[in-house]
């Protein structure tokens, strides 16, 4: 659980004290304001009442957004919250006009004014094959020998909501997993040989260092995070097909990220990435998606 910027004290809306709305609703909400670039003051009703509520909101939005997933984020649940929620991870869709590939200016990020923007060190899968429709008992190991590369990454987390993160887990999966993008950078090379702590990542905010982890950062490893993910949607019916991305998990820590700041996050003598943080712009036509309506980050 974070603190919003500004040391802003935020209460969780309990489902008995708000309005309740239909999923699809929440979901209109959501779409609308991330398409408008138009910050959220609060969660649009009750706060979901289980995941599985969370879940049926994102599946609504999913419908609603003008784009298709090309992969999807995997976060870490928090250990004290896990066993209220059944839940040790948290998913969510990663879009294809979103997905951008690092290059050697920095990569722009679109930053909705009032709402939630961060950064994340990320150890990312691409699928080689396409999952079995039916099989949901994965383990790591299985999932492993359907991936083609491992590759490194950055994350951006961004919603109209700038609490979200504090609201919690059934929040973030109510919208897309509080992801707004993903910047792939190099493939591991002997990914299925290489430790668990190379490459090691750091990550910078306007030039101060702000976190560092590995792939052994995240608990059992980004294996573990895959696993989980392919478990979960084939559940949902939506098994993972050749070519999708698997981003695992913050490595290095959710760092906070404001238009003007630039960010900076290295893999050891692997890579490094460089983003700017741009403030978002309305979508302009019922066909944009949030990297190509501000600006072309493509």
């Amino acid at each position: 659980m974070r603190r919003p910027r500004g040391g802003v004290r935020v209460s969780e809306i309990r489902p008995d004290t708000a309005t309740a709305l239909a999923p699809s609703e929440v979901a209109r909400r959501f779409v609308s304001a991330r398409r408008a670039a138009r910050s959220l003051a609060g969660f649009p009703g009750a706060i979901p009442a289980d995941m599985a509520t969370g879940y049926r909101i994102q599946e609504a939005a999913i419908g609603l957004w003008p784009d298709q997933v090309a992969g999807w984020k995997v976060g870490r649940i928090s250990t004290e919250l896990q066993a209220s929620l059944a839940a040790e991870r948290v998913m969510g869709p990663v879009f294809a006009a979103n997905v951008v590939q690092a290059g050697p200016e920095p990569t722009p990020v679109f930053a909705i004014a009032g709402g939630f923007a961060a950064v994340e060190a990320e150890y990312i899968y691409r699928m080689g094959e396409d999952a079995p429709p039916s099989k949901t008992d994965w383990t790591a190991a299985d999932a492993l020998a359907l991936v083609e590369d491992e590759l490194v990454g950055v994350e951006f987390a961004g919603s109209p909501l700038a609490s979200i993160n504090i609201l919690g887990p059934r929040v973030v999966a109510a919208d897309f997993g509080n992801n707004a993008g993903l910047i792939l950078g190099r493939t591991i090379p002997d990914w299925r040989r290489r430790t668990d702590d190379w490459p090691p990542c750091a990550s910078y905010v306007n030039g101060q260092l702000v976190g560092r982890g590995a792939p052994s950062s995240l608990p059992g490893g980004p294996a573990a995070s895959l696993a989980f993910l392919m478990n979960a949607v084939a559940a949902r019916g939506r098994p993972l097909k050749r070519g999708q991305l698997v981003t695992t998990g913050a490595a290095s820590g959710i760092h906070d990220i404001e238009a003007g700041q630039t960010a900076r996050i290295t893999f050891g003598d692997l890579d490094e990435i460089r983003c700017i943080a741009r403030p978002a712009q309305p979508a302009e036509g019922p066909g944009g998606s949030d990297h190509d309506q501000r600006g072309n980050s493509a």
